[in-house]
């Protein structure tokens, strides 16, 4: 096991004298002078894996720990990480580098980054420097990194599911650093602990406790998942067997883009842009160079490599500690070597070399190459030294034990059957048969974390020598497990939506076969939706899962696209007995891009398995993952056809539901919003707090309200000859805050087909409303005598209608955007309207005028009756709408009347009155310290 250097190529190692024709032998000076402090000193302090060195400040800047100004000659700065910090802080510093933060992870879990986007005032959590321009963020926590520092970022995203690999039951706080607000007080010192100006101060991404990373150490480790832990959905209590599947579609988000990182983020892509406003020095001084440094073969067959900029005085030490530190390798130098590689060996050219990845340090900057002396740098590639041994750590695979790890040496003769042996005793283990465990190697990338079982002849040193050889930055982001090795029984719920309607189980299991092959010994049809015309696979082979999730998102069945969908299992036996999971629905397109904001914030606060995306799917596969959920609330996020859409699929499957009666609120997008007014969740959503909203849910009162059922077209047959044939069968349709017919109608229709030609346009609640100001103007002189194309029977008396053009039914005190179109006066002939009184009112309007004039709060409505059963009968093709859905209702009948059990509704509570004073973030309640801490 021999170092195979290329033919021709130079070695620039950490020891020893000179390789022929490498640089003179100098000392590097930083500014005021360098005093290199490697890795765990730092002014005779110990340091959590920081390259400190003392640097001369041009112009103040910030200390990352206390968050105070630097001056002068004070400050120390991280090589690797940009981490700052007074001297007088060093001792104090807890946060690691990130050369070593992978090395502490408690369990790796990959992140889900979505498409990029400007984040001001938010901070790389890698480089620590300000994101200025386009970035990544992680869809599940608040991580945000650079898109050339996503290699670099540690595989530690939330926990939100049970895999089958180290279950935990009880949770620690999940600590991320940074991009605090300003005035976030600690929750041990109340000080400010945030800040906009540098990355400083930490949180709990379950619980949101916010501290000093020094105060954090006094807190209680177990988190109490907050002020929210009754409506998440506890992380011990979701099981996903995922094995390949990625983040993205677990966790149902679409993906809008490709990162082009390379397989498993082994290396930094070469095209990869370097932000506007990162620090980049232009190196066009004679005394300086540009190398182009690769980690490994990987790196080089994809042209991934960093650009890192030292003096041409430079000893060797200092270029192979410059080129460590670029791709954050904390090792010891002495073991690697710098191998030159010919020009025509490197794939690419120099163009490429304008755009690669910024290398994070200070002297040793990455650059741009500028001018022809620099326009093709000098190409490295970072080979790591044959070892005669090494040591390894091996982690365990299994919960409730003493140590994180034990440390082994393995040398040409240990392979994995050997270390096993070696390792259970370490774990307390002996006991146990060998031949019952195995090793697993796991990769913990930032977008994917694999794992390998190592088959027992597996040489382990041959095995790292291979790791090395492909990257020796991998190596800090590979584990060794030992784990039981009873098999995993594969199950995957795989939900299939799309399909037509009213078909049995079997038609269905056919018409899937025939479509998309399956394999009927391991898929078969758990759960039967035939109303919506979907159904839930069970699928017990990650093989066939993942075939049929990608095929059955390019098929189409009787011309219609299917959905696919991969749910997790609620392990509803283990909720609190005090647990009320909240199941939240958001309509991305209401509300202009208030949607997509709210679907990350809610991803945040809660588990993301609980927040479900209405254009992926609908609102069926929420509803099917808390079927099993003895009880739950409803939060839908949209308008009032939304929030129509949602109770209708609650009706539809409450049959299939443990909790048939979850109560519902709602978070107005719309334009209307009416219900959400009745119910005093406000005229719609201007960017108020996420998670005060939740608050407010979970204090909100439980009212009932009515629901109806109208029965479109149902025509009176007699004899055969005198009966009339349909040309479509009935329809049904649910109604919940009111039904119009005319010219209410109408102008709706207009609003909705304006919307339908240019969808773009319509992203503000004031420019729909604008657009609807022009529709009624455009109708004002319109006259079609409604009174005369339709007839009406209430609780089967026929009524006479007076000269109108619209008839309305109303459910609910709130009609065209809060306007009271019953009016507030008393009336012998009617019982006062209420939503749960199993009664609608009938009113009529004379036109747009009259219409105005009502929503200017100028005149009621025309009161014409009261009732619980309608039916109307329409002459001609009218225009109609239920709840802001319009469309043109052929001549036939319309019969309107209960449909079944009220739905539950949560009312938001009235607000107390403030009291004058500071005001405690209570997002954080009844916090447990440790014994003995009084901070």
């Amino acid at each position: 096991m021999a170092a195979a250097a290329e033919p021709g190529a130079q070695a620039w190692r950490a020891s020893g004298s000179p390789s022929p024709g490498s640089p003179a032998c100098s000392p590097v000076l930083g500014a005021g002078g360098r005093a290199h402090l490697k890795l765990e000193r730092a002014g005779g302090h110990a340091t959590p894996g920081h390259s400190f060195r003392k640097v001369t400040l041009t112009k103040p800047t910030f200390c990352h720990l206390c968050s105070d100004f630097i001056w002068g000659l004070a400050g120390f700065l991280c090589d690797v990480c940009n981490f700052m910090s007074h001297e007088k802080c060093l001792k104090q510093v807890k946060t690691p580098c990130t050369s070593i933060a992978a090395s502490l992870i408690r369990v790796p879990v990959a992140h889900c980054f979505g498409p990029l986007g400007l984040y001001k005032r938010k901070f790389c959590a890698v480089c620590r420097k300000g994101l200025e321009a386009p970035a990544f963020r992680c869809e599940v926590c608040e991580l945000h990194v650079h898109p050339d520092c996503v290699p670099f970022a540690c595989s530690d995203c939330r926990q939100c599911h049970q895999d089958g690999h180290q279950d935990y039951d009880i949770y620690h706080h999940h600590w991320r650093e940074g991009n605090l607000p300003s005035g976030a007080r600690c929750e041990v010192c109340r000080k400010t602990c945030g800040s906009s100006d540098v990355l400083a101060g930490v949180r709990c991404e379950w619980c949101g406790v916010q501290a000093h990373s020094v105060c954090s150490t006094a807190l209680a480790p177990e988190c109490t998942f907050g002020r929210l832990r009754s409506m998440i959905l506890p992380p011990a209590c979701v099981r996903l067997l995922s094995r390949n599947f990625s983040k993205m579609h677990c966790f149902r988000i679409p993906e809008t883009i490709t990162l082009e990182l390379g397989d498993g983020d082994e290396g930094l892509d070469g095209s990869a842009t370097t932000g506007a406003g990162r620090e980049v020095l232009a190196a066009t001084e004679s005394s300086k160079q540009i190398l182009k440094v690769f980690d490994g073969n990987d790196s080089m067959r994809k042209n991934q490599f960093r650009l890192v900029t030292v003096s041409r005085l430079a000893r060797n030490e200092e270029v192979l500690e410059a080129a460590l530190r670029a791709y954050h390798v904390s090792e010891d130098p002495r073991d690697f070597e710098l191998q030159a590689l010919p020009l025509s060996s490197i794939a690419g050219d120099a163009q490429a070399l304008g755009k690669a990845g910024n290398g994070g340090t200070t002297d040793e900057e990455t650059n741009r190459s500028s001018g022809p002396r620099d326009s093709m740098p000098e190409a490295w590639v970072i080979r790591s030294l044959p070892r005669a041994q090494e040591i390894l750590k091996i982690y365990p695979g299994w919960l409730k034990v003493g140590v994180a790890y034990v440390s082994i040496r393995v040398t040409p003769q240990s392979i994995a059957r050997t270390v096993v042996q070696e390792v259970l005793p370490l774990f307390g283990r002996q006991a146990e048969d060998p031949e019952s465990f195995q090793l697993v190697e796991v990769l913990m990338g930032s977008r994917q974390v694999q794992r390998t079982v190592l088959v027992d002849e597996e040489p382990l040193l041959d095995r790292l020598w291979d790791i090395r050889q492909t990257s020796v930055r991998q190596v800090s982001q590979t584990r060794f497990y030992i784990a039981e090795s009873k098999p995993m029984a594969p199950h995957v719920s795989l939900f299939v939506g799309g399909l037509p309607p009213g078909l049995s189980p079997q038609d269905y299991s056919n018409l899937l076969h025939e479509a998309m092959a399956t394999k009927a010994a391991v898929v078969s049809v758990s759960h039967v939706y035939s109303l919506q015309g979907a159904v839930v696979l069970d699928v017990t082979c990650f093989a066939e899962a993942e075939r049929l999730y990608m095929l059955v998102r390019d098929t189409a069945v009787h011309g219609r696209p299917l959905t696919a969908l991969v749910l997790p299992d609620v392990l509803h036996t283990k909720l609190p007995s005090d647990c009320c999971p909240l199941l939240v629905f958001v309509n991305p397109k209401s509300g202009g891009l208030k949607g997509r904001d709210l679907l990350y914030s809610f991803r945040k606060l809660l588990n993301p398995h609980q927040v479900f995306e209405l254009t992926n799917g609908g609102p069926l596969p929420g509803f099917h993952m808390f079927s099993q959920v003895p009880c739950f609330r409803v939060l839908v996020c949209g308008g009032d056809g939304t929030v129509g859409w949602v109770l209708t699929a609650l009706e539809e499957t409450r049959h299939h539901l443990a909790c048939p009666e979850p109560s519902v609120a709602i978070l107005p997008l719309g334009t209307g919003n009416d219900l959400g007014r009745v119910l005093r969740w406000g005229a719609g959503y201007s960017g108020e707090d996420p998670f005060s909203m939740l608050v407010s849910v979970d204090e909100a009162d439980s009212v009932l309200m009515d629901r109806w059922t109208i029965l479109l077209d149902a025509r009176e047959t007699g004899s055969m000859e005198n009966s009339v044939v349909d040309t479509e069968p009935p329809k049904i349709v649910q109604m919940s805050n009111y039904c119009g017919i005319g010219i209410d109608a109408e102008l709706s229709l207009d609003f909705h087909l304006a919307r339908e030609e240019e969808p773009g346009k319509f992203t503000s609640r004031f420019h729909n409303k604008g657009v609807y100001v022009r529709v009624g103007l455009q109708k004002i002189s319109h006259s079609r005598s409604l009174h005369k194309e339709i007839r009406l029977q209430v609780e089967q008396q026929e009524v006479e209608l007076p000269s109108i053009e619209g008839l309305i039914f109303i459910n609910i005190p709130s009609w065209g955007s809060g306007a009271d179109l019953w009016g507030s006066d008393s009336d012998s002939r009617f019982e006062k309207p209420r939503m749960d009184d199993g009664l609608l009112e009938v009113v009529g309007v004379t036109g747009v005028m009259h219409m105005g004039q009502v929503q200017g709060g100028l005149r009621s409505g025309i009161r014409i009756a009261q009732g619980s059963y309608f039916r109307v009968t329409l002459l001609k093709a009218i225009p109609v709408q239920v709840d802001g859905e319009p469309w043109v209702q052929a001549p036939g009948h319309m019969i309107i009347s209960a449909a079944g059990p009220k739905v539950h509704m949560l009312r938001k509570a009235k607000q107390k009155p403030k009291k004058a004073g500071a005001i405690k973030d209570t997002r954080v309640d009844n916090l447990p310290v440790p014994e003995g801490n009084t901070k």
